[in-house]
């Protein structure tokens, strides 16, 4: 029997390499995985650059904002020796990435981009890099809650989304009612699919967001156990930061039956 196997998306910081590093964007794509994810912000300038973190402590001591800072001035600081691109200079050189740095390498590698939005303002320079290097069609929005997804649907229609299910949700509500709410919201956005923390996905999640075409991409599993169960129930995506672990699982769950 013919099965599918969920893609692989590579974590930002795969494989315990620094995140938002072109060493760790390559090494995910070059181990194998379909999609890569990275963490989107915007710079005071309107620089999309790769940050899970408004906030970056600096090798100095006071706190950085991306947000409030130029590029230019982000560029010049200096972070601790475990942060920030180290390619061409001294461990404690900070260069933030911006994320014109990585679309090349998606772009020659033939992959997929999962931009994670960390904020409503990186969805339209995210887009316009996009479309500047011919990435329509290899290229998502995740990191869209309810609010986020329909901003995205008016300022950017053409570049499909994904719905980040809520969490809390789930803590306040019935399962079947949370459920409920985020399907017709990952709907109501014009989403393509649902993207959602792991752990409080079941196979009745998988199979009634599928029963209105949505496939539920989960996130971030490192435990090959988990990785084999989430396969059988038919998710679209499994992004982890263990890319090499999750491809042997691929490996091994689409062998022949002895």
């Amino acid at each position: 029997m013919n099965r599918r196997f969920p893609l692989v998306t590579a974590h930002a910081g795969c494989m315990g390499i620094a995140a938002h590093t072109l060493r760790s964007v390559r090494a995910g794509l070059e181990l194998g995985a379909d999609v890569a994810e990275e963490d989107i912000r915007v710079t005071r300038d309107g620089v999309a650059v790769l940050a899970h973190d408004d906030e970056l402590p600096t090798a100095d001591g006071p706190i950085a904002s991306v947000a409030g800072m130029t590029y230019a001035e982000l560029s010049g600081l200096r972070l601790p020796a475990d942060q920030g691109a180290r390619e061409g200079g001294e461990p404690e050189t900070f260069r933030l990435l911006k994320l014109e740095d990585i679309l090349p390498l998606i772009q020659t590698s033939g992959k997929v981009i999962n931009l994670d939005l960390k904020v409503d303002e990186a969805i339209e320079p995210a887009a316009a890099l996009v479309r500047k290097f011919g990435l329509e069609d290899r290229a998502f929005y995740s990191g869209c809650q309810r609010d986020r997804a329909l901003l995205a649907r008016k300022l950017e229609p053409a570049l499909r989304r994904m719905l980040n299910a809520d969490v809390e949700l789930f803590k306040t509500m019935p399962y079947d009612e949370a459920m409920a709410m985020t399907r017709e919201d990952a709907l109501a956005a014009g989403c393509y699919g649902i993207n959602v923390y792991h752990g409080i996905v079941t196979k009745a999640f998988v199979d009634y967001a599928g029963e209105r075409g949505l496939p539920v991409y989960v996130w971030t599993v490192e435990d090959e156990a988990l990785m084999r169960r989430y396969a059988d129930w038919g998710v679209g995506s499994i992004t982890s930061r263990d890319v090499e672990t999750l491809l042997r699982a691929k490996r091994e769950w689409t062998a022949p039956d002895a």
